[in-house]
């Protein structure tokens, strides 16, 4: 199968479409937004708290540590969900793999608390 140049204009089309929109909607903002800056606006506000202090306190490493496993066991459970549609189809080949999948989840699952990463103090 041979693609020509041509078949890619659509795409070609949707990237110029893509950035000219971003770049537009800058520009226009930019352009019709407000422009006045005062003491009162240029203040760092959250939650109705005044701003104490410096922003750059430094966080515990637990925190991230906790934040990256989350994430890590979050997208190893995505991977579960195409294997539990196509169950019937995979047959005891996928749940053969999907066995080996689990255990080796559970393994890094037991060492994390092992090495009692998810323990506040």
């Amino acid at each position: 199968m041979q693609n020509s140049q041509i078949d890619f204009i659509p795409i070609l089309m949707q990237v110029v479409l893509a950035v000219g929109f971003v770049a537009g909607t800058i520009a226009i903002s930019n352009l019709l937004g407000p422009k006045r800056s005062s003491v009162n606006k240029d203040k760092s506000f959250e939650c109705g708290i005044e701003s104490v202090g410096n922003a750059r306190i430094p966080f515990s490493v637990k925190y991230f540590l906790v934040a990256i496993l989350f994430v890590l066991f979050d997208v190893e459970v995505i991977f579960m969900y195409p294997w539990a549609v196509n169950f019937k189809e995979m047959g005891v080949d996928g749940l053969i793999k999907m066995s080996i999948f689990m255990i080796l989840l559970l393994i890094g699952f037991f060492y994390v608390i092992k090495k009692k990463a998810l323990v506040w103090e």
